[in-house]
């Protein structure tokens, strides 16, 4: 009876209980930070179209310019056009 109450058992107990979940607590809230952010970062195809929307009408842009300014005959320029929309 006298170890229950000298206290000294219960501290013991107290402080490895609440570092034990302090650290589960922890590891919980690092996991949870990589979860939303690999929920929020676009996936490769995502990025991939992204890029190719902004990239194929500076391309075609930039042909039609050729184009004028006689630097490529109509020939190579539908041959080109019809590379890009593939």
């Amino acid at each position: 009876m006298g170890g229950m109450m000298d206290g000294s058992g219960m501290g013991n107990s107290f402080f490895g209980g609440f570092f034990g979940f302090g650290l589960i607590l922890l590891i919980l809230i690092i996991a949870i930070f990589f979860i939303v952010r690999w929920m929020m970062k676009p996936n490769a195809d995502e990025r991939n179209s992204n890029d190719r929307e902004h990239r194929e009408p500076r391309s075609k842009e930039v042909l039609k310019k050729r184009l004028a300014s006689g630097e490529i005959t109509e020939e190579e320029y539908d041959r080109l056009k019809k590379k890009l929309d593939d």
